[in-house]
């Protein structure tokens, strides 16, 4: 009777669960992007979006501002039944070093459902710059200190801007770091010469970089992009054993049912390997990551760590 009268339980228990899952998604769902359109982790989201088969519509909502953190709160704070995702990107993980202060935790208050992607990192100039290997621009900032500045994609926050201080850390440079919301309004920066370089994900860049608008010195993986087979590495160049990427997946929040979150990671995971959908991510420079909830889980824990120690380590400060 005890043993009968405890399943009972379990059932009563995990029927609330199960109803809401078959039932999922009963309205559109919200896929929540922490950057202005326009931007590599926007396209990789829209495209996404379009093609998923949930039932429902993909909503693509931009909530760009503080490093990424807005989105991410709106979506901690969201009802953890599916219909709010965050699409977050690599400058997630280092929030809570950055962001003292955050009402949430980056990694704790949200459920992993899927890795989607990963994208280089390119520190690029002006065509027009004089500066035409990355050598020219370390040798021009150390003959310069404090002269040279440089955009990091949207802000503080993201890997694009961590990948680029510590460059200069290594190096000992003192290039002046200029924020902006998102890749969209960096990259006009760079165009109209207000900046002399930007460090963003080869998504952002390669339109303009293909166009002959920009130039590519280097790529911060460590090795080099397939889209430019001709751009060296950061390693190759300037400092050996360099490697950080821009990546791309989706969170939902704590507490999200686990049968929400295996149909959300089958989706997205279809939605990712057609062929159409792997041709336009690669396109804009990024290449799959296949990882799984529990996979990418561990990956952003791991992200956390590393970005997080680097924060403390320079004493970097949000903007």
């Amino acid at each position: 009777m005890k043993l009968l009268a405890s399943a009972l339980l379990a059932c009563a228990t995990l029927a609330p669960s199960l109803a809401g899952a078959q039932a999922f998604p009963s309205k559109p769902v919200t896929l929540v992007v922490p950057f202005a359109p326009g931007g590599g982790a926007d396209v990789v989201a829209r495209v996404l979006a379009q093609a998923m088969q949930l039932g429902q519509p993909i909503l693509v909502d931009n909530k760009p501002g503080a490093g990424g953190t807005i989105a991410a709160s709106l979506v901690a704070k969201a009802p953890a039944d599916g219909h709010t995702l965050l699409f977050a990107t690599a400058g997630h993980a280092g929030t809570k070093a950055l962001y003292p202060h955050l009402t949430f935790d980056p990694v704790a208050d949200f459920a992993p459902v899927i890795g989607i992607a990963a994208a280089p990192v390119v520190i690029a100039v002006n065509a027009s710059s004089p500066y035409k290997t990355l050598q020219d621009f370390v040798q021009a900032a150390r003959a310069k200190p404090g002269k040279l500045n440089c955009a990091g994609g949207g802000g503080g926050a993201t890997v694009t801007n961590l990948a680029f201080e510590l460059l200069k850390s290594e190096l000992k440079l003192d290039i002046t770091a200029v924020p902006y919301k998102g890749s969209a309004p960096a990259i006009t920066a760079l165009l109209g010469g207000e900046i002399d370089c930007d460090s963003d994900a080869l998504a952002a860049l390669l339109p303009q970089i293909q166009g002959g608008k920009l130039r590519a010195l280097a790529v911060t993986t460590k090795r080099r992009s397939s889209q430019l087979p001709d751009v060296p590495t950061v390693a190759e160049t300037v400092l050996p054993g360099m490697d950080a990427s821009a990546w791309y997946g989706i969170l939902a929040p704590k507490g999200t049912p686990q049968p929400v979150v295996d149909r959300l990671q089958k989706e997205f995971a279809a939605a990712a390997q057609q062929p159409q959908v792997a041709e336009r991510v690669k396109a804009v420079g990024a290449e799959p990551l296949h990882m799984n909830a529990h996979e990418f889980g561990a990956f952003v824990a791991a992200e956390a760590r590393r970005w997080g120690g680097l924060i403390q380590k320079l004493g970097l400060k949000a903007e």
